[in-house]
């Protein structure tokens, strides 16, 4: 018999596949598998799929929190449910994890940072949508909630960043990300990773940094 929950590493993250049953016992069963994994999975980027169970916000939000105090990540959902597709993208979740293609979607160009390789993504990156590149990303548009920015470098949003972000993805915790309205649903630089807090406003331009172990933001002067 197949197992209930199954684990694979892919390239966006950790893919972990329900299968059918009682969702109580198959997210019990959930957790029991990465508890016995210890620290090895810690910071883990996980992409659920729940197949054809129908789940609410409140159910995804409980278990997004039960992975959080483990030092995982739920980033996306994939369901064969609307209910489910639109309750995970209405919680900031991508419910697809197919990977942008630069090369259609954005130009390289030079940031004359030290020489250092950059693309531009000249159009806002919507929910399911991501986009990873090796260098610095520059975002002309809005990330919205569900979508994903990559950078092994700096990211820099002109616009409204509401979807998740990554800088310094090789581990390089000098990286910044920049926005003009920086409200992600999840930030990361190098393995440090926040969730803000909701804003009812947003507080103008900010740039968030490490600074002494913590990913703090301040005020961007661009």
């Amino acid at each position: 018999m197949q197992p209930k929950v199954q684990l694979k590493g892919i390239r966006e993250g950790l893919l972990v596949s329900l299968g059918d049953g009682e969702w109580v016992e198959l997210e019990e069963t959930l957790l029991e598998q990465l508890e016995l994994q210890g620290d090895f999975l810690r910071g883990a980027k996980l992409i659920l799929d729940v197949e054809n169970h129908a789940l609410n916000a409140a159910t995804l939000g409980s278990l997004r929190d039960k992975l959080s105090d483990r030092g995982l990540g739920l980033w996306a959902v994939i369901s064969h449910s609307p209910i489910t597709q639109q309750n995970a993208q209405a919680l900031g979740m991508a419910t697809r994890i197919h990977q942008s293609n630069p090369n259609r979607e954005a130009k390289t160009l030079d940031t004359r940072l030290d020489g250092d390789p950059a693309i531009l993504v000249n159009r806002t990156i919507r929910s399911g949508n991501s986009v990873t590149y090796d260098g610095h990303i520059v975002v002309i548009g809005d990330v919205n909630p569900g979508g994903e920015v990559i950078a092994g470098g700096n990211v820099v949003v002109w616009g409204r960043l509401r979807g998740m972000v990554q800088a310094g993805a090789d581990g390089d915790e000098s990286c910044m990300v920049c926005a003009l309205d920086l409200s992600p649903t999840q930030l990361r630089i190098a393995e440090k990773i926040v969730v803000p807090p909701v804003e009812d406003e947003g507080r103008g331009p900010e740039i968030a940094r490490i600074r002494e172990g913590e990913v703090v933001a301040e005020t961007w002067n661009h």
